[in-house]
């Protein structure tokens, strides 16, 4: 019987080690609708004229730390369509998942929960918002897929602009 609880301590140790020696971890714990609305102020009018709407979208991401190595992200879809520019519709999703992240440098992280992370979130908020559409009885409104590699890049270029704006020349 000792020899066994030996053999498993040895084991435990051996996989904590290669589990160090893997290098950084990802993993997807979970993945829940935090948040939706919808909203079709103008129903049943709306219906009275001919659906060509101009739809106006933004997205937005959030992360917050649970505990170490552990992250909640959020992303946040709004989409509102106007129709003679009245507001048709607007509807809010947001999708979060629960992340482990563990071992990887800052920039690395940060790059993680802003391009990743969203990337697994986004098929899941799409759908959302589709079906929220659909049950307000109005055609279907499949988005197009996002680049969240291209948005990250695009904002660490405006924060590094601004701050060479802010920073006084010599």
């Amino acid at each position: 019987m000792a020899e066994n609880e030996e053999n498993t301590q040895v084991t435990n140790e051996a996989a904590a080690d290669a589990q160090q020696a893997a290098g950084p971890q990802f993993a997807l714990q979970r993945i829940y609708l935090k948040d939706a609305s919808y909203e079709s102020p103008r129903s049943p009018l709306v219906f009275q004229n001919q659906w060509q709407p101009k739809i106006n979208f933004d997205i937005k991401t959030k992360s917050e730390k649970i505990q170490d190595g552990v992250y909640e992200v959020v992303l946040v879809l709004t989409v509102e369509a106007e129709l003679e520019e009245q507001p048709a519709f607007v509807v809010e999703v947001q999708q979060a998942g629960v992340f482990t992240a563990k071992d990887f440098g800052d920039e690395q992280l940060a790059q993680l929960l802003a391009t990743v992370c969203p990337n697994i979130l986004f098929p899941y908020a799409r759908e959302a918002v589709d079906n929220l559409v659909i049950k307000g009885s109005f055609p279907a409104l499949m988005l197009s897929p996002i680049n969240f590699d291209a948005l990250y890049a695009q904002q660490l270029q405006a924060q590094a602009e601004q701050k060479a704006a802010s920073e006084p020349a010599n």
